[in-house]
């Protein structure tokens, strides 16, 4: 006679069996698992009616007057739409301001799961900027090295660093992938079309690489509307950041862009102590005694939360570098002064 611990045993093995038979047919255990689709790309912000302010109008064009060039000025105070301009919708070239759409184009593709903030790209000696042209990275690295995407976008925006902003050209695609971005958000009067080492290897071409002050303030109030509308995990964020790198995207842009090193003397100079201003600057040589190019463009922040997207173009100047800089924060204070108001 069988005892009990068999009849056990062998009902449970009897059960089992059944029960696998029953589900063989339709179990299908998945042996890979599909890619995420990639968030969707970003598109044109609504369009801002502008009121044009006369008053500040007649202000930049008397500012204007001390540069002596070709004077470019376009601000918009985002939350009302009033606008002052002058020479606004004419192209002037951009120089190291040029690097701010880059590093945009850059970050989309890190929304978009096309590339990683932590990845990191190899630089070489060919890949760095000649003598003379602003490059830390090459003062610092001279046999070159390897930098993360977030390593570049801050040398690019906060040092202006030529051979950061080239490699994040290569890392993006190429121009024609920046200049699709551009044109994907609704921005089609700036152009991107050359690296920094070109355009620091001849006079003409920084006039291909330019921006209309208008288009550059959309470029701003763009950026400004990515970064409020910006939602955690917009960018893969992990818990391999810390407190010092936790910000990601759009806000780190703006930030990179409030730390910026050179143009103290231009967009914030006059303005109080303390004033958040996130801004890019461009600065040319000079050639047959004038500037081909001293720029700095901007989001200021009001003590009322408001605010100003600014951009400021002086072209083909033969004042000394004081007076230039000098007209450029003329410009900001009068809109700053006039605008807190509101």
């Amino acid at each position: 006679m069988l005892n009990k611990g068999f009849h056990f045993t062998f009902w449970i093995a009897i059960t089992a069996a059944l029960f696998m038979t029953g589900c063989g047919e339709n179990l299908d255990i998945p042996h890979s698992f599909p890619t995420p689709p990639p968030n969707p790309r970003s598109t044109p912000v609504t369009k801002l009616e502008l009121k044009p302010d006369a008053e500040l109008i007649k202000q930049f064009a008397e500012i204007a007057g001390s540069a002596k060039g070709k004077v470019g000025v376009a601000a918009v105070l985002l939350e009302t739409g009033d606008a002052a301009y002058l020479n606004a919708d004419e192209p002037f070239p951009m120089q190291s301001v040029y690097k701010l759409p880059i590093a945009m184009a850059v970050m989309e593709q890190v929304r978009r799961g096309e590339m990683e903030l932590n990845a990191k790209f190899g630089v070489r000696e060919e890949d760095m900027v000649r003598a003379g042209m602003r490059s830390p990275l090459r003062d610092a690295n001279p046999n070159g090295g390897e930098f993360t995407i977030r390593e570049l976008i801050r040398l690019s925006l906060v040092e202006s660093d030529g051979t950061a902003s080239d490699v994040l050209i290569k890392a993006a695609g190429g121009t024609i992938n920046i200049q699709a971005f551009l044109t994907q958000i609704g921005i089609t009067k700036i152009k991107v079309l050359n690296s920094e080492k070109e355009i620091g290897s001849d006079w003409e071409t920084q006039y291909q690489n330019w921006a209309a002050p208008f288009e550059a303030v959309e470029l701003l109030r763009w950026l400004h509307a990515a970064a409020e509308n910006q939602k955690d995990g917009d960018f893969g964020e992990t818990d391999e950041f810390d407190d010092m790198t936790a910000v990601t995207g759009y806000r780190l842009i703006i930030n990179f862009m409030a730390e910026s090193n050179p143009g103290a003397m231009r967009l914030k100079r006059q303005l109080p102590n303390g004033t958040a201003v996130a801004h890019k600057t461009g600065t040319s040589g000079i050639r047959n005694g004038k500037v081909g190019a001293t720029n700095d463009i901007g989001i200021i922040t009001l003590p009322n939360g408001n605010h100003i997207a600014i951009a400021v173009f002086v072209s083909d100047s033969p004042v000394d570098e004081k007076t230039r800089e000098e007209a450029i924060a003329a410009v900001a204070k009068a809109a700053w002064e006039r605008w807190n108001k509101k």
